[in-house]
């Protein structure tokens, strides 16, 4: 999942950076969620779709290898 946020952020030219104003989150935290370090809510996925503009089944939308 992480990934598949990092890949829709990169699409739509937004940073990271950009993320945590939008979000609200901390730069590690966004950092930690992209490499799959953590699990994040629900609530946090909202935040997240809602910022890339994209409806959260976007970011659980990923190929299992």
């Amino acid at each position: 999942m992480g990934n598949r946020i990092a890949e829709l952020r990169k699409s739509k030219k937004i940073s990271q950076e950009d993320l945590v104003e939008f979000t609200g989150f901390t730069l590690s935290q966004i950092g930690r969620i992209e490499r799959g370090e953590v699990n994040t809510s629900i609530s946090h996925l909202s935040k997240i779709a809602y910022a890339l503009k994209v409806h959260p089944k976007e970011l659980l939308d990923f190929d299992l290898k």
